[in-house]
């Protein structure tokens, strides 16, 4: 042991490998540069993992951060619109829920998005995909705050922006204006809502974002059928546009609740449409009483992961950016709980989250950028079941996050 290396962690679980084996990973320059069973380096940080388990940075490809903590300023009638029985109200809690646009600023954006990353963050968080609301109501004021954000933390967290026109793109006239302006200034993510638009409308909603996707070089992100609706079809036109546009593997389809409603030979076409197209799917079964049947998704090869979507405004009351509590909700939901359901709720928080954003994929591995987790639990099943703050948060060279939880109990 004669080399020196940044970072040591020691004794940790990894997950694929028998619970009692222990590694000890090595990171220098950046990278991990050793995994295995030996001590290979001295370290000028070392860090005792006592047996928890070690696995790659966590991803939330869906909250919309311009929204974060303005519950409060809006009330819950949208709240309980949204939650109602079949999401029979969906539009009309977008539409009680758009007050708060009333009010945007940038400067109270930036600040209640840069609370909820630093969350994020403290949970091991480190690939974001936020949502600006980016349309006549809110202008560029979310798009500037997230911008600014990014660029503060450029180095510690992939933040993608996406432009999204909440209000729609033929409903709201001058969104298409404020779309092309953010893209301009920089929004990574070009976003959608059709199935918020009458029906002749929307296809031309969908085309109209693949025109500035094709403009600009941009991946795309759109909200799709999330209503108690089983004739909302803007699922499977988003696919077939998305064949039509050769754009495979730069689509991401989100909510598309209404899919746990049609029938199943449509249900199937929609699926091999979206295997066809590339799309990755990304859920949050925590915040309404549907869910798109993401497990058929999977077993036919299509990309699904877990998004937190808000934290605290007008659909969701809850929320921290913990992305294994949104494991933990989505286990419950979905009745996945069998050790394999678990390894897939790990996968659909890790690298399937970074699928649905198109990052690189390449995890815990020699050669890859240091992204490390160190978890406050020895297995997957105990790390979704507590959801507690990791032990170490790591990104390169450097420790992001430190939690130490002190307590005593007197019994």
């Amino acid at each position: 042991m004669t080399e020196q290396c940044d970072i040591l962690v020691m004794n940790a679980r990894i997950r694929g490998y028998p619970h009692d084996r222990m590694f000890n990973i090595a990171v220098s320059e950046g990278k991990i540069v050793y995994i295995g069973e030996t001590r290979p380096c001295r370290a000028s940080i070392e860090i005792d993992a006592e047996g928890n388990l070690v696995t790659e940075s966590l991803g939330n490809p869906h909250i919309h951060l311009c929204k974060v903590y303005t519950l409060d300023l809006v009330g819950d009638e949208a709240l309980r619109r949204y939650q109602s029985n079949m999401m029979e109200d969906s539009l009309l809690a977008i539409e009680v829920a758009s007050r708060v646009k009333d009010i945007y600023k940038e400067d109270w954006i930036y600040r209640n998005a840069r609370r909820a990353i630093a969350e994020m963050i403290r949970y091991g968080v480190l690939h974001v995909r936020a949502f600006a609301d980016t349309d006549s109501k809110a202008k560029l004021e979310a798009i500037k705050a997230l911008l600014r954000l990014k660029e503060e933390l450029k180095n510690i967290v992939d933040l993608q922006v996406v432009a999204f026109p909440q209000e729609g793109l033929i409903r709201d006239m001058k969104a298409y204006e404020y779309m092309t302006k953010a893209l301009e200034m920089g929004a990574d993510v070009v976003g959608g809502i059709p199935w918020i638009e009458f029906e002749e409308d929307v296809e031309e909603h969908i085309e109209r974002a693949f025109t500035l996707a094709k403009e600009f070089n941009r991946d795309i992100a759109m909200l799709t059928d999330d209503a108690g609706d089983p004739g909302l079809r803007t699922t499977a036109k988003l696919a077939r546009a998305t064949i039509r546009n050769r754009w495979f593997g730069r689509v991401s389809a989100y909510h598309a609740r209404a899919l746990a409603l049609y029938p199943k030979p449509y249900l199937n076409k929609v699926i091999e449409l979206s295997k066809l197209a590339g799309i990755s799917y990304v859920i949050a079964p925590h915040t309404g009483p549907l869910h798109a049947p993401y497990k058929s998704m999977l077993e036919s090869g299509i990309n699904v992961s877990l998004g937190q979507d808000d934290i605290e405004d007008a659909y969701y009351p809850y929320g921290r950016g913990n992305m294994l509590e949104v494991a933990f909700l989505a286990s419950h939901i979905t009745r996945s709980m069998g050790a394999s359901d678990i390894e897939t709720l790990i996968d659909m928080i890790t690298w399937r989250a970074k699928v649905a954003m198109n990052l690189a994929r390449c995890g815990l591995n020699v050669g890859c950028e240091a992204l490390i987790v160190v978890h406050r639990a020895s297995t997957t099943r105990e790390a979704i079941s507590r959801h507690e703050l990791p032990l170490y948060v790591i990104r390169g060279s450097k420790i992001l996050a430190e939690n130490k939880v002190k307590s005593r109990l007197y019994i």
